[in-house]
C-alpha cells in the first residue's frame, strides 16, 4: 500500500496570502477594539466556529451575536497578538491557515511567551474574495506547569 497523496495547489498565491494576512490582522484589530462587526466580517453566512472551550456555533448571525456578547463581556478587557503561522492551498479556491495567538496587555506588549492558542481556518474564495467557512480554536497547554 502506498502512502496517501499530498494534496496541494502549487500555483502562485501572493495576492491570496496578502488577503488572508489582512483577515488575520482585521481579526486582531477587532478583538483588541471590541469590534464585533469587524470580527465577524470575514465569515461566510454559513460558517461554523468551534471556540476554545469546544462550543460549536454555526451561521453568521449566531457568530455576530456571540462575538457581541463576548466582546462586551468576558473578553472586554482582553488583548491579543495574532501570527499567521502557515497557509496550505489545497485548491486555488480553498486554503487552510493556522493562526497562533498570544495574550497581550492594553499597550500591545506580549504577556505570553509562546502561543496560548492555535486556530485552524478553512477559507474559500468566492466572487473574488476569501471567506472563512470554518474556524477551530485549540488552547495550547501551559508548558511550565
Amino acid at each position: 500500500m502506498s502512502p496517501a497523496p499530498i494534496i496541494e495547489d502549487t500555483s502562485e498565491h501572493e495576492a491570496d496570502l496578502a488577503e488572508i494576512r489582512q483577515i488575520i490582522a482585521d481579526t486582531e484589530t477587532a478583538y483588541n477594539t471590541n469590534d464585533a462587526d469587524l470580527l465577524t466580517a470575514h465569515f461566510a453566512r454559513n460558517a461554523t466556529v468551534v471556540n476554545a472551550m469546544g462550543v460549536r456555533m454555526s451561521g453568521w448571525d449566531t457568530l455576530l451575536e456571540a462575538n457581541r456578547a463576548a466582546l462586551a463581556g468576558f473578553l472586554r478587557d482582553q488583548y491579543v497578538r495574532y501570527e499567521l503561522l502557515d497557509v496550505l492551498f489545497v485548491r486555488p479556491d480553498v486554503a487552510l491557515a493556522h493562526k497562533g495567538a498570544r495574550a497581550a496587555d492594553s499597550s500591545g506588549e506580549l504577556v505570553d511567551l509562546d502561543h496560548a492558542m492555535v486556530a485552524l481556518y478553512v477559507l474559500v474564495k468566492q466572487d473574488g474574495r476569501w471567506w472563512v467557512i470554518a474556524r477551530q480554536n485549540t488552547l495550547v497547554p501551559d508548558k511550565t506547569g
